[in-house]
């Protein structure tokens, strides 16, 4: 069974095609128009996904060494996301499935990535068997959810207000440093020192309201951003310029440890011995190396996919597409799309159909 994944929920436009759960092709194209703003501008990633899409899946479907018409299958992303960069793949994905005569599958952005471990990454692929406790982190999500041995899921964190994408993004920003922040920061924090400044950490067992602590896997990054702002008031240009490195390795382990914290007590709480992070978020090098020492410390086996699996890609959409399917799942005719999906409805527990 061939399905072609289209991805175009934030600023990467993407097409991918997988075939009986092998990726076949995975193609993806991220927007730069956004780095003089500071941020994504919504308007400006439709326009590039509008601009993109057609010659993306062009290049997935001939990269796959098949035709279109040689496709079982189209999926999409139909929420959470922007909801006109969503619209523009959802809306394409649904006129090429109608023109071909094939089903087509609306995909949960949030849920591809928990279920991104399923991904076939090569021979020697491991997807988490029995339960596991998923750690999605991206610029617009950061969520903890148990996923049940038959694929049910329960969300049992999630932010409270920023996520630690966002941390990354606007703290850098503080900096003075290019968007997206989030990779000059883990750069540069490589030659720093993480214990230059303690920021505070919310919600943890570090933070003045350690009380509310226990049994808490929620999260809160709010307070570390105003807490960069403040401190950053009171140096000089000279002396932030003169230990950026420290800085930065200071704000990204504010936010590492937290994460990594709430991972391993949800998987220990829980009796689970399996972990795995997805969204962009997780191709950051010092949250790998943590989560696997913290992993390797409590014996608990830890599943990362490929840094270009990690980040918003369509092999995703395309895999989860397919695991739907052979769990019964029956294809839609037409689907309007739904930006914010059931996640910001407050649901905490779900399951794939």
């Amino acid at each position: 069974m061939n399905i072609l994944g289209i991805e175009t929920s934030c600023d990467e436009t993407s097409a991918a095609v997988v075939c009986n759960g092998q990726v076949l092709s995975n193609v993806v194209s991220s927007q730069h128009c956004h780095s003089a703003f500071g941020g994504v501008v919504p308007e400006l990633a439709s326009r590039e996904h509008e601009r993109l899409i057609v010659s993306i899946t062009d290049f997935a479907v001939t990269e796959a060494n098949i035709t279109k018409n040689e496709l079982d299958v189209i999926a999409a992303t139909a929420g959470p996301g922007l909801i006109g960069a969503v619209m523009v793949g959802l809306c394409f994905a649904q006129g090429l499935a109608y023109s071909l005569g094939i089903p087509f599958v609306p995909i949960n952005h949030i849920e591809a990535h928990i279920f991104s471990p399923f991904i076939n990454e090569g021979d020697s692929h491991q997807h988490p068997e029995g339960s596991f406790i998923s750690l999605t982190v991206s610029g617009g999500h950061t969520l903890l959810s148990v996923v049940a041995q038959d694929l049910s899921y329960e969300v049992i964190g999630r932010t409270l207000d920023d996520a630690a994408g966002e941390a990354f993004d606007k703290t850098g920003k503080m900096l003075g440093l290019p968007y997206p922040a989030g990779p000059v920061i883990d750069k540069l924090a490589e030659k720093g020192d993480t214990s230059f400044h303690k920021f505070p950490r919310a919600l943890t067992s570090q933070s003045q309201t350690s009380k509310s602590y226990f049994g808490n896997f929620d999260f809160s990054f709010s307070g570390l951003k105003t807490s960069v702002h403040t401190w950053l008031q009171k140096q000089t240009p000279q002396f932030i310029e003169l230990h950026l490195a420290d800085i930065a390795a200071s704000i990204q382990w504010a936010i590492v440890s937290v994460l990594v914290e709430k991972t391993i007590l949800a998987a220990r709480s829980r009796g689970i011995k399996t972990v795995s992070i997805a969204g962009g978020v997780s191709a950051n090098s010092t949250l790998r190396k943590a989560m696997k020492d913290a992993c390797d410390k409590h014996s608990i086996f830890l599943h990362i996919p490929g840094i270009v699996y990690s980040t918003d890609n369509a092999a995703m959409i395309a895999t989860l597409a397919g695991v739907k399917l052979t769990r019964g799942m029956k294809a839609e005719h037409c689907y309007n799309v739904a930006p914010y999906a059931s996640f910001a409805a407050g649901a905490r527990k779900a399951g794939l159909k």
